[in-house]
């Protein structure tokens, strides 16, 4: 699918509202048809190349120490206060004090109160001179809704560390693009905190080490093509990431590292999601994938008024992640401890890597923290 390529590395709303309908309207609607009958190959050469977003210096922040307040906000899912005990009593072993935001614990149907609430406990979390660091308690859905009532210029003048991953996504990559902040994929206030993810979270934000990240041994990843490359670390939860394609709060992906996770979707949702990415012009850009964690994803049922097929007929991740990935030439492996997932990385947004794709390995190149 070579004009395929060509037309994704071309379209790219990541610019003005004005550039996002010409590209639209322009290339993607003149090449698409002759684009998608063809037999996906290597790379098209780019016939023209649109005009990059100029990515931020890195905004970091002081590392955590024993003693610093630690503040649970609850910018995204409604969450019960018994959730919260097991991270609350980690983060107490570690010598931390921990406090609730204001409305933490409110609810508005589904979300944790109205999004002016939301917003204000984020700022002032931020804004507050005794916290030192910001955990978010889930993710669920809520941060979209959010980023327009920030206060980013107060944000960038206070850095601190945001730590959570799914919806958290959209806070980490908004909060990266305007302000340079690096932001922590890592557990949330409700996750599982097992060994693994208190190393992880303790070598990047407490230690301040250019940390290396590597599998548990119980955790088996799949390389699809090896190789190394370095570039920044972007990404998060997939359907986050690509629900902001078309806003002005996505970073730069020149060179990027992405990683990718999910949850709860069928193979052809993520089929749908990827084909985003492609055509948002964002794949094209990249210096690595991986493909972390799929949780709890699979072939679909059918659908109402067809007969039901035991299983159903499906592509599966290997064959979208060659679909999608291969035709790019660059190292790309999945099944990193990434996600939904009991034992994950706190991995730094924005911060330059180097990913082996033949050991599956990725390595900072730089701490996360200014000391």
């Amino acid at each position: 699918m070579g004009r395929f390529w060509t037309i994704v590395r071309n379209f790219n709303p990541l610019g003005t509202r004005r550039r996002l309908l010409q590209g639209a309207l322009g290339g993607l609607g003149a090449g698409l048809g002759a684009g998608f009958g063809a037999k996906f190959g290597r790379r098209a050469a780019i016939a023209q190349t649109p005009e990059p977003l100029s990515p931020r210096p890195l905004l970091k922040f002081k590392r955590l120490r024993p003693g610093d307040t630690i503040l649970l906000v609850s910018p995204a899912g409604r969450v019960a206060a018994s959730a919260l005990a097991g991270a609350i009593a980690q983060l107490k072993t570690w010598g931390f004090r921990v406090r609730l935001a204001p409305h933490a614990l409110d609810t508005y149907g589904y979300l944790a109160g109205r999004d002016h609430d939301r917003a204000e406990d984020l700022t002032r979390a931020f804004t507050d001179p005794t916290v030192q660091g910001i955990l978010c308690t889930r993710g669920g859905w809520g941060c979209n809704r959010i980023l327009p009532l920030l206060d980013y210029d107060a944000i960038a003048a206070n850095p601190k560390p945001l730590i959570g991953y799914s919806d958290i996504t959209a806070l980490l990559l908004a909060l990266h693009q305007r302000t340079g902040l690096v932001g922590i994929h890592g557990p949330v206030a409700t996750s599982s905190w097992t060994d693994f993810s208190n190393q992880s979270f303790r070598a990047v934000l407490m230690e301040g080490r250019a940390a290396r990240f590597e599998n548990p041994p119980n955790l088996p990843l799949q390389v699809l093509r090896g190789g190394r490359a370095q570039g920044p670390l972007l990404g998060g939860n997939l359907s986050t990431l690509v629900s902001l394609i078309g806003s002005d709060y996505l970073p730069a992906w020149d060179g990027a590292i992405l990683f990718l996770e999910e949850v709860g979707e069928d193979w052809y949702r993520v089929d749908r999601l990827l084909s985003q990415l492609a055509l948002a012009g964002i794949l094209g850009r990249l210096g690595g994938v991986i493909f972390a964690q799929c949780t709890r994803c699979g072939p679909a049922k059918a659908c109402e008024g067809e007969a039901a097929t035991d299983p159903e007929p499906s592509l599966t991740l290997n064959d979208l992640l060659e679909t999608y990935f291969l035709p790019l030439n660059i190292p790309i492996w999945f099944g990193s401890a990434i996600g939904h997932i009991a034992d994950k990385f706190s991995l730094p947004l924005g911060v330059p890597v180097e990913m082996d794709g033949d050991r599956g390995t990725l390595q900072l190149l730089e701490p996360a923290t200014v000391d």
